[in-house]
């Protein structure tokens, strides 16, 4: 199985920034892909940006020039890094993972999910 466990949210001014991390553990083998989602109340879970194995990303037109996705492969570490943060990127952020892991002598992939860690702007 893998682990993704998020850190780094919190409450902060609109206009502040904050940075979110999501550490990956477990009997991972590769990761092929991660990514930030996002729900705030009473909507449905939202893509905000994603980073492939190359180093390629992708982001929600909502998040373009404000955040940045980022990742460590040597510690199987995913970063999002928000800057000009508005009242409209209040949410639960949850970090997912494309990976294949290993169990038993074989190898398996599937979609991993963090627990999500909450962002609130707010002045």
């Amino acid at each position: 199985q893998a682990q993704l466990v998020e850190s780094g949210g919190g409450l902060v001014q609109p206009g502040g920034s904050l940075r979110l991390s999501c550490a990956a553990s477990g009997s991972i083998l590769r990761i092929n892909a991660m990514g930030w989602y996002r729900q705030a109340p009473g909507k449905e879970r939202e893509l905000v940006a994603t980073i492939i194995s190359g180093g390629n990303t992708n982001y929600a037109d909502s998040v373009k020039g404000r955040f940045t996705i980022s990742k460590d492969d040597a510690k199987n570490t995913m970063y999002l890094q928000m800057n000009s943060l508005k009242p409209e990127d209040t949410a639960v952020y949850y970090c997912n993972a494309d990976a294949v892991i290993t169990r038993n002598f074989r190898s398996y992939r599937d979609i991993y999910w963090g627990q999500g860690t909450q962002v609130t702007v707010s002045s």
